[in-house]
């Protein structure tokens, strides 16, 4: 950081109460904080397999449940590892020999590096989108057709349509669940980690999945494929029933999440976070297209994600903002490191004020100005 950017110090009264924005991990309501605080004693440093923290894995279950309004049949499945574990545990347990992905950004196009290095796996179709820009599924011959509900790195929301009555439709929904509304009946697995949207932190997996997703899981865990225990669905779904994990999860992960799940359906329910998410990020949009260095990078409205915004600058150096705003408090603001965009990425989750927002715009306007 050079000098000029030591120098720039933020106005008290322009900062926002709470300076975390980041894309994942995010923001941890302080609420939630002080309430595992308490239970600690008799929660934390426990065995995952006794009633004290298997009622927890039950209140999430149950309230992710109510907050995606599951139909009858559909259940809750959790395991070790967060998205990158479920990809991989995905290429064992839910595709059955091909698969159809759309891939408009890193963490879209990693799913489907994991599904052209298996063995046992066809080479799967592929259709692409460039960053910004988000493409459709197209119905194949295909049993299973991956999607992505909000691609993190680049800031594009999908529309989520079954292309076809045949096959599985899997959605990594990791920076949408619980912060964008979705339709069960054009999906099958709705997967996800909990340190974004849900507020709590990394190490987790969930799955809200359909009967013919369960079948799938339970007919591959069955048969002659080999698969790794701490990758195989079918493991996870008895332990899941038994509101257990396979191995020993983190329990503040379990809690805070059960936390921001429950702050979320006593608040008005998945529309309500939707809406509050929409607020946030329409101050960034309306922010960015009303500045002459700024511009949102998603051209299309209505691809652009309620919950991370994406925000091109000219003429002035994103990453020196970046480092003036983390200097001051507000933190987690750098662009995704492999898009290389002189680009700010901004979190809207459910958790952050939308004050905060106005504030963070402030600040940004301030540093700007300051930076000439």
């Amino acid at each position: 950081m050079s000098a000029t950017e030591n120098s720039i110090s933020l106005p008290p009264e322009l900062l926002p109460e709470d300076g975390r924005f980041g894309s994942g991990p995010s923001k941890v309501r302080a609420d939630s904080l002080k309430t595992l605080f308490e239970a600690a004693p008799t929660y934390l440093g426990t065995s995952h397999r006794q009633d004290n923290v298997r009622k927890h894995v039950g209140r999430l279950r149950s309230g992710l449940s109510t907050l995606f309004d599951l139909p009858d049949g559909w259940e809750i499945i959790l395991g070790n590892g967060g998205t990158t574990l479920f990809w991989d545990a995905a290429s064992f347990s839910l595709i059955d020999s091909s698969s159809q992905h759309l891939t408009f950004g890193e963490f879209s196009s990693k799913f489907l590096k994991v599904v052209q290095e298996a063995p046992h796996l066809g080479e799967p179709e592929v259709i692409s989108g460039e960053p910004g820009s988000c493409p459709s599924p197209v119905a194949s011959t295909v049993d299973t057709y991956a999607l992505t509900h909000n691609e993190t790195s680049t800031g594009v929301t999908a529309t989520l349509n079954r292309p076809s009555e045949d096959g599985l439709v899997i959605v990594d929904a990791t920076s949408a669940a619980g912060a964008i509304c979705w339709n069960p009946h054009e999906v099958d697995c709705y997967y996800f980690a909990p340190q974004k949207a849900l507020a709590s932190d990394g190490g987790l997996w969930l799955a809200a999945c359909s009967p013919a997703a369960l079948q799938r899981i339970e007919g591959l865990s069955s048969s002659s494929r080999w698969v790794p225990a701490g990758l195989d669905l079918g493991v996870a779904l008895s332990n899941s029933r038994q509101d257990q994990t396979y191995n020993t999860p983190s329990l503040a992960t379990i809690f805070l999440a059960a936390e921001m799940v429950d702050w979320i359906n006593d608040s008005g329910g998945l529309g309500w976070a939707e809406q509050r998410c929409v607020r946030s990020s329409g101050i960034i949009y309306d922010w960015a297209e009303q500045r002459s260095f700024a511009q949102p990078f998603v051209v299309n409205p209505l691809e652009r994600s309620p919950v991370v915004c994406t925000v091109d600058f000219e003429g002035v150096d994103a990453d020196t903002i970046s480092a003036v705003l983390r200097a001051n408090g507000i933190v987690d603001t750098e662009s995704y490191r492999k898009l290389g965009r002189n680009q700010l990425r901004l979190a809207t989750f459910p958790a952050v004020e939308p004050h905060d927002v106005q504030a963070l715009c402030a600040c940004i306007d301030y540093v700007v100005d300051a930076l000439g």
